[in-house]
């Protein structure tokens, strides 16, 4: 056993020698290795920070102030159209729907077909018109002909009725006077022969009678003829001259009523010949479709069966000759722009002149997705005659605003804004100076420098990664705003219940002084409540007050209610003037305590009342109590004085 286990105690102590002679040589080597890091890591950390310090110094970019030239300009994109367009628009009263139409972006020559509208509405309502022009034509044929028999009846009357009825009566007037005549000689004669006593008195009578009625007949002849000549022929005339003006109104009533059936009917067919439409001028067709909505989506399409409204433009036949570019200008840039300002147009690689023809007043219609943008539409108008555009085309329009020569300008990254001021760093040999800068025009990249700087000054382009007080805003305290100057003098308010400051309340006598101690300041007497209507504030009362020994002297009162504000005057709402306010005329929110305002319950309120109310709640703030002298204990203080009346309001419950 023993000899066994003896070779690998040896062995075990060989394997052991080894391992403690490399330990002693690996601690060695290891703490050479350590010394050699520490070297060499101290020899790099100061070298990394003179690079860092050469790497910092490389980053600060400057830019040398110098005269340069600047130009400052609007671009935008925007459409190519036409400056002379001419509008194809339905010409039909009431709309209509389009049957055909020529696709878009066809050329036509002048006086083809483009658009042909539905016309059935309209050719049923030309034959029925047809009908009603006919029986109007009828009606108007009749008036005339009654018309001119009325004019034929005066002249009737006056040469041939009136003539012979004129005739008959001189013919029994002559008739009348023979026969009178005759009756007289026949009594002349019958007189001498009752003398002689041939006749009877008998035969005497009848022959004087004879001659009687040979009187009457005669005066009843020239009666008719009076008659005739001074009321009938007047009559008659005024009558026939009435139906004269009857049958010429008539007359011209149908004659209107024909026109205008006849002016419908024309109007009717000019709808019919509006519905084929002809091309006006040569050119190509554009359909008229307009975008927008909410979504910007297109809002009615110019498609066959399309509905169109009258004067809805359908198609433009635009003049290629003359084109323009619209573009919407964003309107913090839109100020600046002026008519007759120079542009440069790019359109699919080709550079064009332009000039601004135009500029809007109104934003134009925006859509969802821009929300509260406010853009202007500025039209800039292409020189020349070029060739190959076409309407819809995506252009970039540079609009020169202005061409700034020998100026101070520097990068726009160098500048920063701290509390509404602008300023920039320029380098020097220590540190960085900040310099407070006057600007004027700008462009994309540079901004003119009108104070601040001048030639040769080394700018830091990048002030806020080099500079740490660019990031610190401005050092010096921030004044403070005179309020007056930014918001305008304060202004006295208008009329309003319960809003006015608290009058200052009357002394009160202060309570005897009651042990010994100062004198305390009285507390507040209440506040009047305001609401809607007049409303007074209560009587202030004195708090008490610590008298100081010996007898409290007066003491002021505390705070009354509110004070009066602007005056509410109740009488405005006397609609009827009669000095009084019924509970009708007042308004609603001032009815359902109009009894109580109403003292002696008459149902009015009168100017007696109003000011009866003012004087029974006025109240204002009293001023606080205080003891007085030294005396005895300590003093109570007196209720303070009547405030000044409320403002209006009434009373609140």
């Amino acid at each position: 056993m023993a000899v066994g286990t003896e070779p690998r105690i040896e062995q075990s102590r060989t394997v052991q020698r080894p391992k403690t002679s490399g330990s002693w040589f690996s601690k060695l080597l290891g703490v050479l290795l350590v010394v050699g890091v520490l070297v060499g890591g101290g020899y790099g950390i100061s070298r990394l920070l003179s690079l860092s310090d050469e790497s910092e110094d490389s980053v600060v970019s400057t830019y040398v102030v110098e005269p340069t030239e600047l130009l400052i300009t609007v671009t935008e994109d925007g459409n190519v159209e036409s400056a002379l367009n001419i509008d194809v628009k339905c010409q039909v009263a009431g709309g209509s729907s389009i049957l055909w139409i020529v696709p878009d972006g066809t050329e036509v020559k002048k006086g083809d077909k483009i658009v042909e509208l539905d016309a059935a509405a309209i050719e049923d309502g030309i034959n029925t018109q047809r009908i009603a022009v006919s029986k109007a034509r009828s009606a108007m044929v009749q008036a005339e002909k009654n018309f001119e028999v009325a004019q034929i009846a005066v002249r009737e009357y006056l040469e041939g009725t009136f003539v012979k009825e004129l005739e008959d009566a001189e013919t029994q007037i002559t008739i009348a006077e023979e026969n009178l005549r005759s009756a007289k000689n026949s009594l002349d004669y019958s007189e001498r022969m009752f003398q002689r006593g041939y006749i009877s008195e008998l035969e005497l009578e009848s022959q004087q009678f004879a001659v009687k009625r040979a009187q009457l007949e005669l005066n009843s002849a020239n009666t008719v003829k009076k008659v005739l000549e001074e009321f009938t022929k007047v009559k008659t005339l005024e009558d026939l001259k009435s139906q004269v003006e009857t049958a010429r109104a008539a007359r011209e009533s149908e004659e209107a009523a024909y026109e205008l059936e006849d002016t419908k009917l024309k109007r009717l067919e000019a709808q019919l010949a509006a519905c084929t439409i002809l091309a006006p001028q040569s050119g190509m067709v554009v359909f008229a479709n307009e975008r927008g909505g909410r979504f910007g989506q297109q809002q009615s399409g110019i498609e066959e069966g399309a509905a169109v409204r009258d004067r809805q433009t359908i198609l433009r036949l635009p003049d290629l000759a003359q084109m323009q570019v619209k573009v919407n200008v964003h309107e913090t840039k839109v100020e600046s722009l002026e008519r007759g300002m120079r542009a440069r147009i790019g359109i699919q690689g080709r550079e064009l002149l332009g000039t601004v023809t135009s500029i809007g007043n109104q934003p134009e219609a925006t859509s969802f997705f821009q929300g509260n943008v406010k853009e202007y539409a500025t039209t800039v108008r292409i020189e020349g005659e070029p060739d190959g555009l076409k309407p819809g085309m995506t252009a970039e329009v540079e609009i020169l605003i202005a061409h700034l020569t020998d100026i101070i300008s520097i990068p726009v990254s160098a500048v920063v804004e701290q509390r509404g001021k602008f300023y920039c760093w320029v380098k020097n040999q220590t540190e960085p100076e900040r310099r407070e800068l006057l600007l004027g025009l700008s462009n994309d990249q540079f901004v003119e420098v009108k104070d601040g700087l001048a030639m040769g000054d080394a700018v830091i382009r990048n002030p806020r990664a080099v500079v740490t007080e660019a990031n610190q805003g401005d050092v010096q305290e921030e004044e403070q705003p005179d309020v007056n100057e930014k918001f305008g003098a304060e202004r006295a308010s208008s009329a309003d219940g319960g809003n006015g400051p608290g009058g200052e309340g009357m002394r009160g006598p202060g309570g005897p002084g009651m042990g010994n101690g100062p004198g305390g300041d009285a507390t507040r007497g209440p506040r009047g409540g305001g609401g809607e209507g007049p409303a007074f504030g209560g009587p202030g009362r004195g708090g008490p007050g610590n008298g100081g020994p010996g007898g409290g002297g007066p003491g002021n009162g505390g705070p009354g209610g509110g004070g009066r504000g602007p005056s509410f005057d109740l009488m405005q709402f006397d609609s009827d003037g009669d000095g009084r306010v019924s509970k009708d005329e007042a308004p609603e929110r001032m009815q359902n305590f109009f009894d109580r305002m109403d003292p002696n319950g008459d149902g009015f309120i009168d100017q007696a009342e109003v000011d009866e109310m003012r004087s029974r709640f006025g109240g204002g703030r009293g001023g606080p109590g205080r003891g007085g002298p030294e005396g005895g204990g300590p003093g109570s203080g007196g209720p303070g004085g009547p405030g000044g009346p409320g403002s209006g309001g009434p009373p609140r419950e």
